[in-house]
């Protein structure tokens, strides 16, 4: 499955989904649009099974958003 991270997602947790082929806006040239606020790497890790999870269950051509409690 393709997965799209935006400017904000901390691009370790690409590692983290080792099953996926993660690409970044960066590496797509998109650097310079804007989406809301930056990701924190810190609170994504100690959702990981969380993500994971999101991810496996997604079906091709949907998406899902997560949400966590600020740190």
């Amino acid at each position: 499955m393709k997965i799209l991270f935006d400017q904000g997602t901390p691009v370790p947790l690409r590692r983290s989904l080792p099953d996926h082929d993660v690409v970044t806006a960066f590496e797509r040239g998109w650097q310079a649009l804007k989406n809301g606020e930056p990701t924190d790497w810190r609170l994504i890790r100690q959702h990981l099974d969380h993500v994971a999870q999101a991810v496996a269950a997604l079906k091709p051509g949907a998406y899902v958003e997560l949400f966590f409690p600020p740190l």
